[in-house]
Parts: C-alpha cells; sequence; structure tokens
C-alpha cells in the first residue's frame, strides 16, 4: 500500500469557519501574536492568553470538519496516510483520520506550566469542561497552560514529522502558505520520485526547488478532485 502524506495548514479549516491568522480579518488583527501566541506574552499575563484559549474552544466546537478533512480520512480506504498538521484544531481527527502529527500542539489539551511536553501533564479537556483559569494545576503542581507551541518554542514532533514525509510516496500539502519554519522545510524531505500535489486557491510562494502539481481550488474542491484521480490511479 503506497503512503501518502498530507500536509495541513490553517486553509484546510478556513472552510469550517476556524479563523486564520494571517489573512485579512484574521485574529491577528484583533490580537498581537506577542500577547496571546508567545511564551513571553504567557509570562507577561497568563490570564489573558488562557481566555484567549478558552475563547477559541468555543469556536471550535461550534464548527464541524469540512468535505476537504473527510476526503482526507478517506484516502485510508486505498493508501496508508499521515497527517501532518500546523492546525490545533481536532478536524481531522473528528473527520476520521486515525494518523495525525499535530506540530504547533492541541487546542482541547493542557498541560504543565513547568514541563509542557512532559506526557503525564498533558490533559484533554471535554466539551463539558473545556476551560481554564488561572489557578488551576497541573499534576506536578504548576500552573495549567494551553498544550500549544507558541513562537519561540520548539516543535517537539518536528523529527516524527520528518520521518513520514521521507517515507512519502505521495506529497499532499493543502492550505499553507509554507512561510513557517520549521514546518516549511518539510517539503524539502519529499522523496524525489515522490509526486507533491499543492491544493490551495491562491498563488504560493514555493520554496522546495521542485516540480509540484498546484490545483488552484479550496481544501474541498481540490481534494474532491485529487481523490478521483488517485483513487483511479491505486
Amino acid at each position: 500500500m503506497k503512503k501518502i502524506v498530507v500536509l495541513t495548514g490553517a486553509g484546510m479549516s478556513a472552510e469550517s469557519g476556524i479563523n486564520t491568522f494571517r489573512d485579512s480579518g484574521g485574529l491577528w488583527e484583533q490580537y498581537r501574536v506577542e500577547d496571546v501566541a508567545s511564551i513571553e506574552g504567557y509570562i507577561r499575563d497568563p490570564e489573558l492568553v488562557i481566555n484567549f484559549y478558552n475563547e477559541r474552544r468555543k469556536q471550535l466546537l461550534s464548527v464541524k470538519p469540512n468535505r476537504g478533512h473527510e476526503l482526507v480520512a478517506a484516502l485510508e480506504q486505498y493508501f496508508d496516510v499521515t497527517v501532518v498538521t500546523q492546525n490545533v484544531d481536532d478536524l481531522h481527527e473528528r473527520a476520521g483520520s486515525s494518523d495525525i502529527i499535530h506540530l504547533h500542539g492541541e487546542l482541547m489539551k493542557v498541560t504543565s506550566s513547568r514541563s509542557p511536553n512532559d506526557p503525564r501533564q498533558i490533559q484533554t479537556l471535554q466539551p463539558d469542561h473545556m476551560e481554564i483559569h488561572v489557578g488551576d494545576k497541573a499534576p506536578d503542581g504548576s500552573q495549567l497552560r494551553p498544550f500549544i507551541v507558541w513562537f519561540g518554542e520548539a516543535v517537539p514532533k518536528i523529527e516524527d514529522a520528518v520521518e513520514a514525509v521521507m517515507k512519502a510516496d505521495i506529497c499532499i500539502v493543502i492550505g499553507t502558505s509554507l512561510n513557517v519554519y520549521p514546518a516549511a522545510g518539510l517539503v524539502r524531505y519529499v522523496p524525489d520520485d515522490s509526486p507533491i500535489y499543492l491544493i490551495d486557491p491562491a498563488d504560493v510562494a514555493w520554496t522546495a526547488m521542485r516540480p509540484y502539481t498546484h490545483i488552484k481550488k479550496g481544501a474541498s474542491a481540490g481534494m474532491e478532485e485529487l481523490f478521483e484521480k488517485l483513487k483511479n490511479e491505486c
């Protein structure tokens, strides 16, 4: 069975109604990145940061996976599929994908401020109890914080992602500008003889210095087209 690695970014979830950060009207216009997505911002005002992610969870529960998510999951009928996502939502999981690497953390999880990547400290929040507050403690006694990889922090899953991409017979890139490192460098690890498909309605600054097929459509329409192509070829 051929191996497909799907790299997804904010454009993957935009059709579901998840606010993107960089586009016009995105979250960066409402909040400064330094305040809500950096360790310095968290140390300076933990209540602001904690409440920001509480609100993001509320939004997440109000949306559903789109057809693009569903078709990525459906690829598992024909291929060995690994999803490597920059998104912190759980829409790939809810659509049925079974092998997902979250590069930037997971919105529905919280962890220790002292040791955020210690598996013993990570907790999954439930829809009926999805807010945390200043004073809530992790098992190690430190303040609970969002299980999010903020700017300036190491990306602990990047090596797992590189290992997956190196095994790809086919690589699909959906809804990411490929401008945020280290994730942007992942396409460089795709084997030379493995085709790359880029699904994005906009022009993308490609830095991999190799051929690719650009499907200039959104996540759902682009996956509809590519799914049929790949299914017929397998």
